[in-house]
């Protein structure tokens, strides 16, 4: 039997923040990780440079049913504390888009940075340890593969249900209800839209062409790039609607955002009444997009001179072009899913301290909890804020 003064679950970006913060205390710290490195999501995430934070994290980023519960880590351990860890360790970073930070080389230094932030601060880290039960006798007792442990504190990062061949399982979820612990019903979040019949051939022959646009749903509009793939729709405007999106509903996607389409083609007929349809799409649209809607968006009048279609026929069209209301089958589920919707209700926590109310000692931090943020950075930030803020207290 191993003692310490806290004991750690998931050896991922939260758990890993919690337990440097921790040890940074003073603190006997043992994180206890199941598969045979920390940090496997950080690795791969962002194309391997890791989108660590965004410089614009504010609360309005992040879904909850309790949008307030993230103020309060997040306003204590900001984005801008997060960079001055990266600075001081010299790891280039440049912005990509919209505030979002990337490693100039590899994720791999992130990684390496909080290991190094760990041994510093003498955190003993356990890998390939299966957590097989998890008890509580006036302190939480933990039996795993690699021994059994004993602390006071027990902070569950054991993370969500997204993309489980990195080895992410719902036992997070399972520990907050053996202490009877509120779970809200989890979904795939920031993950690609599937289709089937004639839209997802459509989109297979579609495959690999992108554009700017704006996806709606459920009253959400997010304006970034969407990619036709094999199986449906991706791209970070797709993946940030699907976290609004719930099955059965329909998405609304303009591929002309901040062009009145209607009034594009009204003019131009009147300016040049010979052109054709094609002709005027493809200096907006990639022309193998305006080629293959043909059929499904505006039924072969591409090759028909402007002159000979009514104004009313060309504003149909034109609505269509900035309002395409098509209907996902499903997401790809957990599979690509990078983050997962949903988990340990925020009413349970001390939003303070990441503390459970009824369960002294026990606290649920990053992506097991049900706070996701957009894409592009700010999941991380919750991880990094959300350990910091148990770690001071555990």
């Amino acid at each position: 039997m191993t003692n310490a003064d806290v004991l750690i679950i998931g050896g991922g970006a939260a758990g890993l923040m919690c337990a440097i913060t921790a040890a940074g205390r003073g603190r006997n710290v043992i994180v206890l990780e199941g598969s045979n490195r920390i940090g496997k999501k950080i690795l791969m995430s962002g194309g391997g440079r890791c989108n660590f934070t965004n410089l614009y994290c504010e609360p309005s980023n992040f879904l909850s049913h309790n949008a307030h519960f993230c103020k309060s880590a997040l306003s204590r351990y900001t984005q801008h504390d997060f960079i001055a860890l990266v600075v001081r360790h010299g790891i280039a970073y440049h912005e990509k888009t919209a505030g979002q930070l990337f490693c100039d080389k590899s994720s791999k230094d992130i990684v390496a940075m909080l290991q190094n932030e760990c041994d510093t601060a003498g955190v003993h880290i356990i890998t390939d340890s299966e957590i097989q039960s998890v008890a509580f006798n006036e302190v939480y007792q933990v039996d795993c593969g690699s021994g059994k442990f004993t602390a006071p504190s027990l902070v569950v990062a054991s993370g969500g249900l997204s993309i489980p061949k990195m080895g992410a399982t719902g036992f997070g979820y399972d520990i907050a209800r053996q202490f009877g612990l509120k779970v809200f019903e989890t979904h795939a979040g920031l993950v690609p839209f599937t289709f089937t019949g004639a839209l997802h051939e459509l989109m297979e022959n579609l495959s690999g062409i992108s554009l700017r646009a704006s996806v709606t749903a459920n009253s959400t509009t997010f304006v970034e790039d969407i990619l036709f793939t094999h199986r449906g729709l991706s791209g970070p405007a797709i993946l940030q609607a699907s976290s609004f999106w719930s099955p059965g509903d329909t998405i609304e996607i303009d591929l002309l955002p901040g062009i009145d389409a209607s009034e594009l083609l009204v003019t131009t007929k009147a300016e040049q009444p010979r052109a054709l349809l094609r002709t005027v799409l493809a200096a907006h649209l990639a022309r193998a997009l305006v080629v293959e809607l043909q059929d499904h968006l505006w039924r072969r009048r591409a090759e028909t001179p402007l002159a000979e279609q009514s104004n009313d026929s060309l504003r149909e069209l034109g609505r269509t072009l900035n309002r395409w209301v098509i209907k996902p089958a499903a997401t790809e589920g957990y599979r690509t899913a990078e983050v997962t919707l949903g988990g340990v209700d925020t009413n349970e926590l001390s939003s303070k301290t990441m503390e459970t109310h009824r369960q002294p000692g026990l606290y649920f931090i990053g992506e097991v909890v049900d706070v996701t943020g957009h894409l592009g950075g700010f999941n991380f930030q919750w991880a990094w804020s959300s350990g910091h803020a148990a770690g001071l207290v555990v």
